[in-house]
């Protein structure tokens, strides 16, 4: 795999276009629903620039028992996401087989009101750049990726992410390494919500949805000091699961660190997720359990940080810390 850096762009790019979503083969999508990318051009050498579309109802992004309603802080990640994925491939040269593999990242959003959900779709613009340097081939193994984004010229927010690069035999040789045997796929269980009762899901309201395909976590435990959870999402949620996967995704346990952290405030109808940072240390193998575990929080008026950690087996897999804010904000 080699890649072709962009030239540098001597002039601005034409205005950017909400009009359709970009073919979803460029944000790792198979569900063309699932794709919010509207257009991307290139701005210099290893930046880009990217219009989403936010939309107005998603059974999952809009699935949120707070109110004044605001635009999901996972959409944006999400977005961001995509439009990292699809500027690397449309102007930065990696191949379409490259798989991208978050180290670390962090989502710091600091626009709240203007996150606010209106009378019509949402318009983000995320410019991207990337930082890393190619080998003696040309191709890149890992590198970060440094994102701003913009509501109407207002800056929201900020995102970055370490990433490693690798196509689809050197994920599998890295798969293997890690678990000495071949993983099991998603397609392989059935969906958790066969027995909700028997895996005692948690209440959707006390973690701030309003469907139960939504809820993340099962067995949840509090105490005066710490709050805990199994992770169990239902693999029949197409937002979290849009395709066949092999471990659970970075996305499904920010989701889980998510409803924890409001969990643990015990406020969930007044309180918004604003930042994630987090760290993955390992896959999350889907045959064994995952926990989940957190201290208590309490609200104070202003923002603040819950730190949850992810355990499988005796081993610490990931850990996010999520903040939160109240909706004085707004």
């Amino acid at each position: 795999m080699t890649t072709h850096v962009a030239p540098e762009i001597p002039s601005a790019p034409a205005e950017l276009s909400y009009g359709r979503t970009v073919d979803r083969s460029l944000v790792h999508r198979a569900a063309v629903s699932e794709v919010f990318v509207t257009d991307i051009r290139a701005l210099a050498a290893k930046k880009v620039r990217s219009a989403v579309q936010l939309p107005l109802t998603h059974g999952y992004y809009s699935d949120h028992v707070q109110r004044p309603a605001v635009y999901d802080a996972l959409l944006l990640l999400e977005s961001g996401r995509q439009a990292a994925i699809a500027g690397s491939h449309a102007h930065i040269g990696l191949s379409k087989g490259t798989t991208m593999i978050v180290d670390t990242f962090r989502l710091d959003l600091y626009g709240l009101k203007e996150l606010v959900v209106g009378p019509e779709p949402g318009r983000l613009r995320i410019d991207t750049e990337y930082i890393g340097q190619p080998t003696r081939r040309g191709r890149y193994r890992k590198g970060k990726v440094a994102q701003r984004y913009f509501v109407d010229d207002t800056e929201v927010g900020e995102h970055e992410m370490d990433v490693l690069f690798l196509n689809q035999h050197e994920n599998e040789v890295l798969r293997h390494a890690q678990r000495g045997t071949p993983a099991p796929l998603t397609s392989d269980f059935c969906d958790h919500g066969a027995a909700v009762d028997d895996i005692g899901q948690a209440e959707p309201a006390r973690v701030g949805r309003g469907n139960p395909l939504n809820v993340v976590l099962s067995r949840p435990e509090a105490s005066p000091a710490a709050v805990s959870a199994e992770v169990t999402p239902r693999f029949d949620n197409r937002a979290l699961f849009d395709h066949v996967y092999d471990h659970l995704p970075a996305m499904t346990l920010v989701e889980a660190a998510r409803q924890l952290a409001l969990l643990s405030t015990g406020e969930p109808l007044t309180t918004y997720a604003v930042g994630f940072e987090a760290r993955f240390s390992r896959f999350a193998e889907l045959d064994e359990p995952v926990h989940a575990e957190a201290p208590r929080m309490r609200a104070d008026g202003g923002r603040t940080q819950t730190p949850v950690r992810f355990l499988q087996g005796d081993a610490e897999i990931a850990h996010v810390t999520v903040t939160v804010a109240p909706g004085s904000e707004l």
